[in-house]
């Protein structure tokens, strides 16, 4: 099948795997597409673009014409791990993933139920918008599945730390910022008090417009440890508008105690994890040469 893949897609891909591996890969996608439709006894509607960083989403439908989402990514994204992860969830406050058929399917081809991909909750209101963000997460956050092969906090954020070390070797102007995340994360890692299954990337842009219910995660890049690490990526959400607000910083802090407050969360463990990971993105998004996105993370962390 021959198609262009989306080029935002394109983009992340060479940032992640590097352009070779990523051209590699694409080079596969039309067999791999081919193969994966097949295998699910699918029919392609069209491609979904933008679409998603991690992998290809294609809009598809079943033989009874039920609308269905084929996503299809590199091993090294973790479709496994996802798809045991909506498994384990079984449609509770995230996508559902679907029934296989009989027959073997490919294994990083993932079918989900359609979901309106074009409406997230960053088209409500900011306060609307934290207020059924903080909703669908509470739903994901579960004993994780007995034998589950899902990483934990403190070995993803592990493999973070030379990373920062080297963009701030690079940038000495970055020291003091990473440094205080590095230890942040020591800090945290030492006493870590629950071990829930997390989403691992929740945002409000991965909470879609669904029929069976109003709210529902995708994309998770599933982990096991606090809620508070889950938490996060949210308390950075629309940073670029709080960049650009005079109250920003101010904002910013009290969206902290508000996320923590009503999720029941400790504060003082949010704001940490919160730091740490707008450190890590920021210096990562420099690294790709993406310097507006990183420049806003830093200046966002900055203010905590």
């Amino acid at each position: 099948m021959g198609f262009e893949p989306p080029q935002r897609l394109v983009r992340a891909l060479g940032e992640t795997y590097g352009d070779a591996a990523a051209a590699e890969w694409l080079g596969q996608l039309p067999a791999l597409t081919d193969d994966a439709l097949s295998a699910y006894s699918v029919s392609l509607d069209r491609v979904c673009a933008p679409g998603g960083r991690t992998g290809l989403v294609l809009l598809v439908h079943r033989a009874d014409g039920t609308q269905a989402v084929l996503k299809i990514a590199p091993s090294g994204a973790g479709p496994a791990l996802e798809r045991a992860a909506l498994a384990h969830w079984n449609g509770w406050g995230a996508v559902e993933a679907l029934p296989a058929p009989d027959a073997p399917v490919p294994g990083d081809a993932l079918l989900l139920e359609r979901l309106h991909h074009e409406v997230s909750l960053r088209s409500l209101p900011e306060a609307k918008a934290q207020l059924e963000a903080a909703g669908t997460v509470r739903r994901l956050w579960v004993d994780p599945p007995a034998g589950h092969a899902f990483e934990t906090v403190t070995e993803r954020t592990a493999r973070q730390v030379e990373p920062m070390r080297a963009a701030a070797t690079r940038d000495p102007a970055l020291e003091p910022l990473v440094s205080a995340a590095l230890a942040a994360r020591d800090e945290l890692v030492q006493d870590s008090p629950e071990h829930f299954l997390l989403h691992g990337n929740f945002r409000q842009s991965k909470v879609l417009s669904g029929e069976r219910a109003p709210w529902l995660a995708v994309g998770p890049e599933p982990l096991t440890g606090e809620r508070a690490y889950d938490l996060a990526r949210l308390v950075r959400d629309r940073v670029e508008d709080l960049i650009a607000s005079p109250g920003g910083a101010a904002t910013a802090r009290r969206r902290v105690k508000k996320l923590a407050e009503s999720l029941e969360i400790d504060q003082a463990r949010l704001r940490g994890w919160t730091l740490f990971r707008a450190v890590e993105s920021g210096t990562r998004a420099l690294t790709a040469g993406r310097e507006q996105d990183g420049e806003l993370s830093l200046e966002f962390a900055g203010w905590l």
